[in-house]
């Protein structure tokens, strides 16, 4: 195992100092591990917090700042985060209007935020939750029940922190949350596993040869093992089940997040967005608004995903709305 780090036991520890130290602007640091707005709470705005294991960085807690999260928690690598680290970010992003909690469908955080959400609700803190569950490629995996929650996160977060930003009242934020959740799907494959510091070997074993189509961000099996393919071929296994899913019309318009899960160029990205976006509109859908690099990845994995977001004017205008994060920033 070839890493920069120190010891596995101090990783997300020093991430973090780094990350404070980086952006001291925008974040604070807060114990126990939570990443918080600088200038949170904020009276009378709704709070809007996630969290997960690391290693999927720059998710999530290079989305804290404004016009996106007001907190994250990360856990250990590919670690739910615990109750407590979930509370202390509710508490610390709590302005009186109330908190939403975006959950992506995994066991441990699900749990592990329902738990949070109870104690802050005996605290007087309203709290309300969406489960973002995206991922087209399987029904059920090794750390859900459903569908798993992957790129829509990332555009969920930016769209309901522009509105939470905008004043919008606890309700409001929590429905466009489910409306994003309602009309996104996505899907993944991996070209190599990755390593857990921890655990100091790859997740999986892979030949050179062959690929995982609907990998899990944590290494999770797809929907088949296969031969390597081009990355045309690769583009078109991955965006086929997304449209067919919804399905996606004619005359629909869309965002094109087309993410690198961590070891993969942005050369190729743009190849496969290159793709997608002759597939897209083959269909008669305008690729309106797009993403494209490495927001959610599972370490150094080689692979990508893609997420299509059916888009409306209210979600173009959140979407198009400032923020200012570590790893995104625009409109400021």
């Amino acid at each position: 195992m070839k890493k920069l780090i120190n010891t596995p036991d101090t990783l997300v520890d020093e991430e973090l100092a780094g990350m404070a130290a980086a952006h001291a602007d925008l974040i604070r640091i807060e114990a126990p591990n939570v990443i918080v707005r600088k200038d949170a709470p904020r009276q009378g705005k709704v709070g809007v917090i996630s969290g997960g294991g690391s290693g999927h960085e720059p998710m999530h807690g290079g989305f804290v700042g404004l016009g996106m999260l007001d907190a994250a928690c990360p856990g250990a690598v590919f670690t739910s985060p615990v109750p407590d680290q979930m509370l202390a970010a509710t508490k610390a992003v709590s302005g009186g209007a109330g908190v939403l909690h975006i959950v992506k469908n995994y066991t441990g955080d699900i749990m592990n935020f329902e738990i949070a959400a109870e104690l802050a609700g005996a605290e007087g803190i309203d709290v309300e939750a969406v489960v973002m569950a995206d991922d087209v490629a399987v029904k059920d995996s090794l750390y859900t029940a459903g569908r798993r929650g992957v790129g829509g996160t990332v555009l969920a977060e930016k769209i309901v922190g522009a509105a939470a930003e905008a004043g919008a009242d606890l309700a409001t934020v929590k429905a466009l949350c489910q409306k994003v959740q309602d009309n996104v799907r996505s899907m993944g494959m991996a070209l190599t596993s990755c390593t857990v510091p921890a655990a100091g070997k790859p997740t999986f074993d892979i030949g050179d040869d062959e690929m995982e189509i609907g990998i899990g961000i944590h290494g999770e099996p797809g929907r088949e093992r296969r031969k390597l393919a081009t990355a045309d071929e690769i583009t078109e296994a991955l965006a086929t089940p997304i449209l067919d899913d919804m399905p996606f019309q004619k005359g629909d318009r869309v965002l094109a997040f087309v993410n690198g899960m961590g070891g993969t160029p942005l050369i190729e990205l743009y190849v496969v967005f290159r793709k997608l976006h002759e597939i897209v509109a083959g269909r008669g859908i305008t690729i309106e608004r797009n993403l494209v690099g490495n927001y959610i990845t599972s370490l150094e994995m080689a692979g990508c995903s893609i997420t299509l977001l059916k888009l409306d004017d209210e979600l173009v205008r959140f979407w198009d709305a400032p923020v200012h994060t570590p790893a995104l920033r625009w409109g400021v």
